[in-house]
């Protein structure tokens, strides 16, 4: 028996051995992925190759490679791609300062990506926002809240965007060092957050201090990380063009941090170079200085028109070429992409993986996590058992633009803030909706009588991606997809004003938005006010846990909410002074961190830190949190750095944090380290890291105001 099942499967392999022998070697999965790459490089025609090097790759028949479009969006759900699960927006994503939770939420979107190209592949469709890699996330650090786009980043702080967009990509890509479940892409490649109208010219001046301590720090966290691609952004850095200029693609990027995947430009961003920043003169000159400065794919179609030409003139070379297309084919190699079917990795995924029960639970938990209650005079939870009557109402309360945010997917399963209070408040309760308001009105309302009459109103407003986005895509923005004041909508404000003049019950005040505004408009005249960011397809359902007291909130604001535009420096202005908590010395509205809950916590030092560190040391704590209250609630412990007083040391500096959750009346330990390697700071006279000897304290608290520990510690180099 042994000899005949030795003899079978010997016969197996030799039948494995002579299917692979008529494949070409780049065909072969059992080969490592370089070898495959290289034969693939040898077998394609320089016409081939530079056809390759545009986001719209066309098929190469002679080799049966069919099409591939390489521009897909996966910021928060699959998007502009059909049906999918559509999660918070990354800045809500953010706010639940949750690692775990980003990690499985950008799980099921490669699951659901690798269904919808099954599915696709298998009709023979090969078409835009169906591919496997996805040019996500969007790591530019929020540096001022009048950023349109701010709403896809991780917010102001540049640990807490380096922690969540790591765990992100590591669910998009997954955790085997030779094949992608899907590539993801860290943009945009930098120094980029506005202004919107003019970031295909703009030219970001900015030192070396801040370009490493702040700009630059999520990106070499992905780097490290093993991101799939970097995006080079359509702005200047100190003068030269993100996609052209050697200080960041070659001497950081390349060879500085040895990043060894693949770059690509932002769209267009090319075209930019010459039309607008008029820093090379030509397009077959930007060509031969994008393939020079080490991008290899660009979304648009320069590359693919114009290096023949650059090469015809002697500026590019056949080793050019190669060394610039082998990233994109070592990418796709990795996805599997020149695999038959039956060697395809994830082939199994089909339709029911995408938004399935699961999924969608999923998003409900992370919106949940993700929202922020800024304001509670003992209204909330609400209790059912006291309450007859409800009124849902405000411009957003039945808005699927509050729910989605911009670049975003879509879903059958999307439930309104109207739609999941009803459901939650079930048939005994009378609910009534009015709108009440729109944006623009300041005349004319609904809903006051009604008001009037029910025992609680809540009142969602707000903004939607169509009033701060994309320059272009928020079409009701009247600076280019920017915001020029922090302020709601007048409409709104005056709305909030009658409600709360018609009567003394409840108002609750949901407010939807992808960045601060000045809450302080209408906290009067709301018992409670939260915030709910763009919650995605289950932020009624979310909403509703909140409110009737099945979940206590727990978000926590992942940037500041200044009182007004006027504490801050212009807006061109990319110093970070006065900018962001970490430098700000004004009053704050809300602080970075901030969120209450329906819990009260106590902090007690389990394991304080010691008295001296040295470089290669980590600094470890273990924090007691003590829930005094009947009902089990998360808390998120921060530490905050406070530095020696060096000039341009930061005032205080997220350096770490963890979310427990507590049961009622009961405690758990947060644990948490800072390797001291993370305290260094650019040293502009020496232009290397300095980590500086003196005096620190580490303060443990909610939020980056309030601290319930501290504890002063000694650094000696």
């Amino acid at each position: 028996m042994m000899r005949k099942s030795i003899f079978t499967i010997t016969l197996s392999f030799l039948g494995l051995t002579h299917v692979y022998a008529q494949e070409p070697v780049f065909r072969r999965a059992d080969l490592p992925n370089e070898t495959r790459v290289q034969d693939l490089l040898k077998n394609l025609t320089l016409g081939e190759k530079i056809s390759l090097l545009g986001y719209n790759s066309p098929a190469i028949e002679r080799l049966q490679i069919p099409a591939y479009n390489w521009w897909n969006e996966a910021l928060h759900g699959i998007a502009r791609g059909g049906e999918s699960t559509v999660y918070p927006q990354a800045i809500a994503l953010s706010a639940t300062f949750d690692p775990q939770l980003a990690k499985a939420v950008s799980n099921t979107i490669s699951t659901e990506a690798r269904a919808k190209y099954n599915l696709a592949v298998a009709q023979g469709r090969h078409v835009q926002y169906m591919g496997l890699n996805f040019w996500t996330p969007n790591i530019n650090i929020f540096r001022d809240p009048r950023w349109g786009r701010g709403q896809e980043t991780y917010g102001e702080d540049p640990f807490l965007t380096a922690t969540m967009a790591g765990s992100f990509v590591n669910g998009l890509q997954g955790d085997d060092p030779q094949h992608l479940k899907t590539a993801a892409c860290a943009k945009h490649f930098a120094v980029h957050s506005g202004p919107e109208a003019d970031r295909h010219q703009f030219n970001a001046i900015v030192d070396e201090k801040d370009l490493r301590e702040t700009y630059l720090y999520a990106f070499k966290k992905m780097v490290d990380g093993n991101v799939a691609s970097i995006m080079c952004a359509y702005n200047r850095v100190n003068s030269q063009p993100c996609c052209t200029g050697n200080t960041l693609l070659q001497d950081i990027l390349r060879k500085e941090w040895r990043f060894t995947g693949q770059v690509v430009t932002d769209c267009w961003a090319l075209e930019d170079i010459w039309t607008r920043h008029k820093s090379i003169p030509t397009r077959v000159e930007v060509a031969a200085a994008a393939i020079k400065a080490g991008v290899n794919l660009d979304c648009a179609n320069i590359l693919q028109d114009d290096v023949q030409k650059a090469m015809d003139k002697g500026w590019l070379t056949m080793a050019d070429v190669d060394s610039a297309l082998i990233h994109s084919l070592r990418t796709q190699m990795k996805l599997g992409l020149y695999n038959d079917a039956a060697h395809r990795p994830y082939a199994g995924y089909g339709a029911d993986s995408v938004n399935n029960s699961w999924h969608k639970e999923l998003a409900r938990q992370a919106a949940r996590e993700s929202m922020v209650l800024l304001k509670n005079d003992g209204v909330l939870p609400l209790r059912q058992d006291k309450m007859a009557s409800m009124l849902v109402t405000g411009s957003n309360s039945a808005s699927l633009e509050a729910l989605m945010g911009n670049y975003h997917g879509l879903s059958g399963d999307m439930v309104t803030f109207v739609e999941g209070l009803t459901k939650a408040a079930g048939p005994g309760m009378a609910v009534q909706y009015d709108q009440g308001c729109d944006f623009t009105d300041t005349l004319h309302f609904g809903g006051i009588w009604a008001s009037e009459n029910c025992d609680v109103t809540v009142a969602v407003i707000g903004l939607t991606a169509l009033q701060e986005g994309e320059d272009g895509d928020a079409f009701l923005a009247a600076h280019g997809g920017d915001k020029n004041t922090l302020s709601l909508p007048r409409s709104q404000v005056v709305f909030m004003q009658k409600l709360r003049a018609a009567h003394k019950k409840p108002i609750i005040a949901v407010i939807t938005s992808g960045s601060a505004v000045d809450v302080a408009e209408i906290a009067p005249y709301a018992d409670a006010v939260i915030m709910a960011w763009y919650p995605g397809e289950q932020g009624g359902n979310a909403l509703a846990d909140i409110i009737f007291g099945k979940y206590s909130p727990s978000g926590k604001l992942p940037l500041t909410f200044y009182k007004s535009v006027n504490d801050l420096p212009d807006y061109t202005d990319y110093s970070m002074k006065n900018r962001t908590y970490r430098y700000f010395k004004g009053q704050t509205a809300w602080p970075f961190g901030f969120g209450m809950s329906y819990a009260k916590f106590d902090y007690a030092w389990k394991q304080e830190p010691v008295a001296n560190y040295k470089a290669g040391d980590t600094i470890r704590i273990a924090v007691n949190v003590s829930n005094s209250s009947d009902m089990a609630a998360d808390e998120v412990v921060q530490a905050y750095i406070s530095y020696p007083a060096v000039d341009r040391m930061p005032v205080k500096e997220l350096k770490a944090f963890a979310r427990v959750h507590t049961d009622k009346a009961g405690s758990k330990v947060a644990e948490l380290s800072i390797p001291v390697r993370e305290l260094q700071k650019w040293d502009l006279q020496q232009q290397q890291w300095k980590l500086y000897k003196g005096n620190y304290t580490i303060n443990i608290g909610p939020d980056s105001e309030h601290f319930k520990l501290s504890k002063p510690f000694n650094i000696k180099g």
